[in-house]
């Protein structure tokens, strides 16, 4: 059985607004207001969001299934709604009471970095942050941050069971976070992903939190799954989603071309045989990664974890190298900054650079 099409979990007029909007994004350098309209509408940033403050709590192979569709429709949408909602599983691990004012608002937003580039120094009833980090996808919207921040003690840095310095996430307001730009990059242009700093900012203990299933405060297996794999599996969809994009629109170019008298037979031939071919290998590359999620959502155990692991770097390595042998029989459009195929190329370059899917091992 075959795995549908992204088209099939979104609304035409979704996917209409969200790339009729995409080119104005990128000159803004952030997502634009129709798109981020469906974002709230559709409560997208909030799928991971633990149920009891409001969120959708959903499973991962729901959740995988929506960000390559969303990906699909815009490279750009989907990355900060894989981002922003990923943080909002954060939900699931902090102190409660913090967690109801965090989630009160409608249009929760949260964003930040997986970087230890802060310092969290404790001093009396809370922590003392300073700190900047980079790559904030949806910074420009957020309600909320979260960054990971080196513990200390004065000038000595504390350290954890195994002897290694103590990391720890907090959340900030986004009132207490100064936005400087930062991303300067080809693709990925809408995402907003600048960079973020807090500066002798003292926060309440409650503002720190563990990411590990015995440190979850909400029930649930959503709380349950490793955050790595969560992390890989919802990576790796979003580049396959913006891989079926460029694939759909050479679709469309290959169509022109097998009109065109300039064309031979054997030439038209291996522009099907080669859409044909990559096309399939991309659906088998996405067949084993939705049966290795869904089985790991059914039975989590360390073997059906490491099928996640491997999957998702075998889709992100399957979807860039389809896009790239696909590419050179696109002609100069491919290569126009201003078309949508040279964005979704633009886009999918930039995405795959993501190093949790780098390697093979």
């Amino acid at each position: 059985m075959g795995i549908e099409h992204p088209s099939f979990y979104l609304k035409p007029e979704w996917v209409k607004t969200i790339r009729e909007r995409a080119f104005e994004a990128e000159s803004m350098a952030k997502l634009h207001p129709d798109q981020l309209a469906i974002i709230y509408e559709q409560d997208w940033f909030k799928v991971l969001a633990p149920a009891m403050y409001s969120g959708r709590e959903m499973s991962l192979p729901e959740l995988v299934r929506l960000e390559e569709s969303i990906s699909w429709a815009d490279g750009s949408v989907g990355w900060v709604v894989t981002l922003c909602c990923g943080a909002g599983w954060f939900g699931g691990f902090l102190n409660p009471e913090k967690a109801k004012t965090v989630f009160s608002n409608p249009r929760v937003c949260l964003a930040g970095s997986g970087a230890a580039t802060g310092t969290a120094m404790i001093v009396d009833n809370g922590y003392l942050i300073n700190g900047n980090w980079k790559y904030a996808s949806g910074a420009h919207h957020a309600t909320h941050f979260t960054a990971n921040c080196v513990i200390k003690r004065g000038d000595e840095t504390v350290l954890d069971k195994d002897g290694n310095p103590l990391i720890l996430p907090f959340i900030f307001d986004s009132n207490d976070v100064e936005v400087f730009p930062a991303w300067k990059y080809i693709g990925m242009m809408g995402t907003g992903s600048d960079a973020f700093r807090v500066t002798n900012l003292v926060v309440s203990a409650d503002c720190c939190f563990k990411i590990n299933p015995t440190a979850a405060v909400v029930n649930g297996s959503l709380y349950q799954y490793p955050f790595l794999q969560l992390a890989e599996a919802t990576l790796a969809a979003n580049i396959s989603g913006i891989a079926i994009h460029f694939m759909d629109l050479c679709s469309e170019i290959f169509k022109g071309k097998l009109c065109q008298d300039k064309y031979s037979e054997a030439q038209k031939n291996i522009l099907k045989e080669t859409l044909t071919r990559l096309q399939d290998e991309l659906e088998m590359a996405r067949l084993e990664f939705y049966r290795a999620a869904d089985r790991s959502w059914d039975d989590e155990n360390d073997q059906a974890l490491q099928a996640v692991s491997s999957t998702s770097r075998e889709l992100a390595k399957t979807a860039r190298e389809c896009v790239d042998q696909l590419y050179p029989y696109c002609g100069l459009q491919a290569a126009n900054p201003e078309s949508e195929i040279n964005k979704t190329w633009r886009d999918i370059h930039t995405a795959s650079q993501h190093s949790l899917l780098t390697f093979s091992v």
